[in-house]
């Protein structure tokens, strides 16, 4: 298989690996398995890994906040709305194009939801739709279409009427430089070769959110439940290899940004082809059977969209809130690469996908 969706999940880092394997040992000698809120010295040992991993997290964001280990980002931007509304219940909004983990939670809550325009970007903040003492999430990297959103824009709009700003930066950790400006950022180590079933929630010190679980003192009290070393070390191996690697990995994803685009010259891309992370292609073809072409080329890995929605048959809500057609969203596919794509890959698998084409009449 030739693996073209980083957006839905990025290979495991053998260093991330590497750096569990020890939190996942025994009973027996180097034992790493004890619990870190034990007292006991395999307790304190397993406890200064989840700091140092936290860290290495807090590294790549902005100074002055603190990093709170989740199950994933889709539980931190639940953590931040919902306790967020609690605490500033001025009301909420969010953009339309925000992924199912803040748009599901947006629609809970009433919230108001901000336009965006054809190329996938942000209005300009409108403040007859910014609440007073509420808050305003907004993305940093689109999963869909990739593009980049103003966060300090919306940050700097948000703080005008006191309000806090959520920032979804899944898809932009560690890839980008992340905005100063949020109250709140959500996090997933999978997006950034770390394992799964971990993320974070990043808070601004003087934001007194409430606790999201109850039942303990782990995570400063904040979040409940045995935390898990390995996993924590493993996102914080992800986190510093990210930083070690950012302008070596930014320069390989802009070679097969190049390469894609020389290959694939007949395709529209959907959403800004400049302000956007070039690790993300997001086209379409007119003729093109979206789902059939992941059909007939099944040996490349690549998506039509979230793979949180792909099950649910409708075509992708970000394509739709650009005002995409039904027709050519379903006649859209994203691709997406990073470190561990070589150009080779990308060429067969683009070879392949064009095949495929071909198959339905579309040269």
């Amino acid at each position: 298989m030739i693996y073209l969706d980083y957006q839905a999940t990025t290979p495991l880092a053998p260093e991330a690996r590497e750096a569990m394997l020890r939190w996942l040992e025994g009973p027996g000698e180097g034992d790493g398995f004890a619990n870190p809120s034990s007292t006991h010295k395999g307790g304190r040992a397993a406890a200064a890994a989840v700091e140092v991993a936290r860290d290495q997290v807090a590294a790549l964001l902005p100074k002055g906040g603190r990093v709170f280990f989740t199950s994933g980002a889709t539980e931190a931007l639940n953590w931040a709305l919902f306790r967020g509304a609690e605490l500033m219940p001025g009301g909420v909004a969010g953009l339309s194009i925000e992924h199912a983990g803040s748009l599901q939670c947006l629609e809970r809550l009433n919230a108001t939801i901000l336009p965006v325009d054809g190329a996938g970007l942000a209005s300009p903040p409108d403040d007859a739709l910014i609440p007073e003492g509420g808050i305003v999430a907004t993305m940093l990297v689109n999963n869909e279409v990739g593009t980049i959103q103003p966060v300090a824009d919306f940050a700097a709009a948000a703080h005008a009427r006191n309000s806090l700003l959520l920032c979804d930066a899944v898809q932009g950790y560690g890839r980008v430089a992340i905005p100063d400006g949020a109250d709140l950022i959500a996090l997933s180590a999978h997006k950034i070769h770390g394992p799964k079933g971990i993320g974070a929630l990043w808070v601004k010190d003087g934001v007194d959110l409430p606790p999201f679980m109850f039942g303990g003192a782990q995570e400063q009290g904040m979040r409940s439940g045995t935390v898990s070393p390995a996993l924590c070390a493993g996102f914080g191996a992800a986190a510093a290899l990210a930083a070690d690697r950012f302008d070596t990995d930014a320069s390989h994803v802009e070679r097969l940004w190049s390469l894609a685009l020389d290959m694939l010259p007949e395709w529209t891309i959907n959403g800004d082809a400049d302000r956007r992370y070039h690790g993300n292609l997001n086209v379409r073809r007119e003729g093109v059977n979206g789902l059939r072409l992941m059909s007939d080329a099944r040996e490349i890995a690549f998506s039509l969209g979230s793979a949180c929605g792909s099950g649910s048959g409708k075509v992708s809500h970000v394509l739709r809130a650009m005002g995409v057609s039904e027709a050519d969203a379903r006649a859209s596919i994203r691709l997406g690469w990073g470190r561990y794509t070589s150009e080779q890959n990308l060429r067969d698998g683009l070879s392949a996908i064009k095949d495929a084409a071909r198959l339905q009449g579309v040269n």
